[in-house]
Parts: C-alpha cells; structure tokens; sequence
C-alpha cells in the first residue's frame, strides 16, 4: 500500500520536475536550439487548425545561431512565419525559399538578468508543484493511518521516504536552474 503511494507520488513528482525543465527550454539562452520554437501554436490552414510548430515543420539547427525550419507542406509556410512573428519570442523568422531561417541575436546584459530572473521563476514554480505533491502523498498517509490501514510507525517512514524523494526531486530542479543560468551568462 505505502509502495504503491511512493511510486504514484515520484511518478507525479518527476511530471513537475519535466513540466518546469520544458519550461526551460523555451526561454532564450542566445544559442539556438528547436525547442525555442517547436510549442509554438500556429493558426495553420486559414486558421482551422491550431498546431505546434513541431507538428507542421522539421526544425533544425544549423549552427549555434541560426535554426531551420522546413515545413512538410510548403503552402502554409507564410502560417508558420507569422505564428513565430506574433508569439512575441523576440525571434525574426525569415522565409528562404522553401524554409524559414531564424538568426538568434546574442543576448544584451539586461536580457540575461530578465531570462535568469525568469528561469528562476519557473523553478520555484515547479518547486511549488513538487511540495504540493508532498502535500497530497502526507494527507494520504494521515488518513491511512487514522483508518487503522497502517500503523504510527510505518506512517512516519512514510513520510520520511516522502520527504527525501521531495528533497532529491528539489535538487533535480535546482541543478537544471544551475544548467540554465551558466547557459544563459555564458557570452
């Protein structure tokens, strides 16, 4: 019974600690990478489908500045260049033929402190997800323990393993804003 809880909370656990790692890669580091568009929503086909630019495009990147994406179907390749204008990424798409070509800029000193300070928010925001986890897998170990299921004994190991798997799940998450902030100052 308690393995089952453990395993159901690491596996909830680990989903926040993904959720806020996808987050991360979609903030700008100044290299380019496809992940800083491939979640884009594009209106494609007149606006009768809303797709992610993953979904309608090969994207690649050509070297650690430029990124290439290359539609499946060439007719929606206007779509996809004015989706990437109107998300506000602060990224130029460029229409090259039967591609589109997006050069990053580098990142001015002010944009770096904005991007670390947002990364550092995604965090905590997935630190709020993991302790709220926390929260749900204690309450349910308090409630087994009052209908007798578990003992006092194995509901404090309980929530000891709870609470390590919260602490390395923390520690995942600090070394990914570690990851992104030395990216993001790198010049």
């Amino acid at each position: 019974m308690i393995d089952a809880l453990l395993n159901q909370t690491r596996d909830r656990m680990k989903k926040a600690v993904e959720v806020t790692q996808t987050d991360l890669s979609s903030i700008r580091s100044g290299r380019a990478s496809p992940a800083l568009v491939e979640h884009i929503v594009i209106p494609a086909y007149g606006g009768s489908q809303r797709l992610k630019v993953m979904e309608l495009a090969t994207i690649t990147t050509m070297d650690t500045k430029t990124i290439v994406i290359s539609p499946y179907d060439p007719s929606i390749i206007g779509e996809i260049e004015k989706g990437i204008q109107e998300a506000n990424t602060g990224l130029t798409p460029v229409i090259d033929g039967e591609i589109i070509r997006i050069t990053i800029p580098p990142l001015s000193e002010e944009r770096r402190g904005e991007y670390t300070k947002l990364a550092r928010a995604k965090v905590e925001g997935g630190r709020i997800m993991v302790r709220q986890v926390r929260g749900d897998a204690m309450r349910q170990v308090k409630k087994l323990q009052e209908e007798n299921r578990i003992s006092e004994d194995d509901k404090k190991h309980a929530e000891k393993l709870i609470q390590e798997l919260t602490d390395e799940m923390v520690a995942d998450l600090d070394g990914l804003l570690e990851r992104k902030e030395t990216e993001l100052l790198q010049v």
